[in-house]
């Protein structure tokens, strides 16, 4: 019994450090501008969220501050200490919970956000320069071309777009039309009508076949799921800290009171407490 409440105790101070890490973590996540050092995530300002941003810059020092006192209560045994610590945890974990849970549901919402936001700034060649420059930027680094399609750029589709395919089968010259995206490979052929006259250099232009949309997406809605997993990890994190501390804060109504045996005259075994050394 005392090798493992020295495991429990051990494994106690083990999960406060750890949630000492995590609001650490918190803390600095939550001071940090994610969405500053996403390349794309500036195109668009109203698709740059900043939410939980505050609840981690508000849950972090809390999570901090009740880790080393969770951290002190479980070295020194101070039982009280204990139970309260796990008082103060559980209050701060429902209300974590209460406080994050929109979100999952902006998570949900941000494809949609995202997809009337494209709509509202096509035709590409219309935006801001700034938009464009970037555009193309993603555009050569990725082979995408437009946010749904190519043509979001009308006709002016800019150098970033065009695409070298690997082989010009005769069956995929006589199958592709003007306009018409092949079935298979990265470019899609396309009338020279879409390409401002002045660089036209063929009567057909291939261009890239998928858009950048799933990319712009994917940096979108990587500080909300970032936010997220962390939060997930810090609630998981105070459950197990909760559980060790509560365990040890409540010992005495667990713990097996240590016995003796004795026999009496008549052969029969009698089992009573052992005498206090105190």
């Amino acid at each position: 019994m005392a090798r493992c409440r020295s495991y429990l105790r051990g494994l106690a101070i083990c999960v406060t450090v750890l949630l000492l890490v995590s609001g650490v973590v918190m803390i600095g996540v939550g001071f940090s501008s994610i969405d500053g050092n996403i390349p794309v995530a500036k195109l668009f300002d109203q698709l740059s969220s900043s939410d939980g941003l505050l609840v981690l810059q508000v849950f972090g020092p809390v999570t901090v501050v009740l880790s080393v006192l969770g951290i002190c209560a479980a070295s020194l045994d101070l039982k009280p200490l204990l139970l309260v610590f796990s008082g103060l945890i559980f209050m701060e974990f429902v209300a974590l919970m209460v406080v994050a849970s929109p979100l999952v549901q902006v998570q949900t919402q941000m494809d949609s956000a995202v997809d009337e936001v494209f709509l509202n700034v096509t035709p590409l060649h219309r935006t801001e320069p700034f938009i464009q420059s970037e555009l193309n930027k993603l555009q050569t680094s990725y082979s995408c071309c437009g946010l749904r399609s190519f043509e979001d750029w009308e006709n002016q589709l800019p150098i970033s777009c065009l695409c070298k395919p690997p082989s010009l089968a005769p069956d995929l010259q006589l199958g592709s039309r003007p306009g018409n995206s092949s079935s298979e490979g990265p470019c899609v052929m396309v009338g020279s009508e879409l390409y401002p006259p002045t660089r036209q250099v063929t009567n057909e232009l291939w261009v890239h076949s998928e858009s950048c949309g799933p990319v712009l997406k994917s940096y979108l809605s990587f500080p909300i799921k970032l936010r997220i997993g962390i939060i997930s990890a810090v609630a998981t994190i105070t459950m197990a800290a909760i559980a060790l501390c509560l365990a040890l804060g409540l010992e005495k109504y667990w713990k097996k009171p240590p016995v003796e045996t004795t026999v009496d005259d008549f052969n029969r075994v009698k089992y009573q407490p052992k005498p206090s050394l105190t």
